[in-house]
């Protein structure tokens, strides 16, 4: 499922572009689920990640380009503004698109198909978790973060939280490059990394998870990086 939003301060146009990506799923055939923001603030507060965003450039308080460079390396970014001027600052953020409003329908649908092939390029792994005879398989970057608790693993993802018989030495082969072992009792998405202090990084759900002594220099490295 493609995970879309729309962040666009004028009302009228934000349901415009709503209704205008509805239809698009619809010819596309698509699934996908689209929630709309009137500011960047209420989109950077949003627990889970979205594939696609498509971004007012202006936006009162935090600007598109300010909300963008926290969003990038997450999401595919398609900029939608009134003014020409700021094209090159989007390359900074690697966007897909860069839209004049007002936005035709060929023009983002245009965009859109240009963000799900860059999507479709992407490898997104599985993760299948087995326990008691029941599976349960998970796009690993939807998961948050992996502890282990009383003698079991447990993931937690933006929608729920899984337990099952294991270790983390195990776990973390089956993952990517985007987790780092913070501790010897965690491992990050460091995707869903909003932030650090001392010894503690700050996940996007809000949750704060010790980072080992030793492992803080490293951690600062994987976070420049995303």
């Amino acid at each position: 499922m493609y995970r879309i939003a729309v962040c666009e301060d004028e009302k009228y146009i934000l349901e415009e572009l709503h209704k205008k990506v509805e239809t698009y799923i619809k010819q596309k055939q698509l699934i996908a689920n689209v929630k709309t923001y009137m500011s960047g603030e209420d989109l950077l507060m949003e627990k889970g990640t979205h594939d696609i965003v498509l971004l007012d450039m202006m936006l009162p308080g935090l600007s598109g380009i300010e909300v963008a460079k926290q969003l990038y390396h997450k999401s595919c970014i398609i900029f939608i503004t009134f003014y020409e001027k700021y094209a090159l600052d989007a390359f900074d953020v690697d966007a897909v698109h860069y839209l004049i409003k007002p936005v035709s329908d060929e023009r983002l649908y245009l965009a859109l198909d240009r963000a799900i092939g860059r999507l479709e390029q992407i490898d997104h792994k599985m993760l299948t978790l087995m326990k008691t005879g029941k599976t349960r398989i998970i796009d690993i970057h939807d998961i948050l973060y992996c502890e282990v608790f009383n003698h079991q693993v447990l993931i937690h993802t933006t929608q729920d939280t899984y337990d099952y018989p294991g270790s983390l030495d195990m776990l973390e082969n089956e993952l990517d490059g985007g987790f780092f072992r913070c501790h010897r009792s965690y491992i990050i998405n460091m995707r869903c990394v909003i932030g650090r202090e001392e010894g503690v990084a700050i996940i996007s759900s809000g949750d704060r998870i010790l980072v080992s002594r030793r492992k803080q220099t490293e951690f600062m490295q994987k976070l420049l990086k995303f």
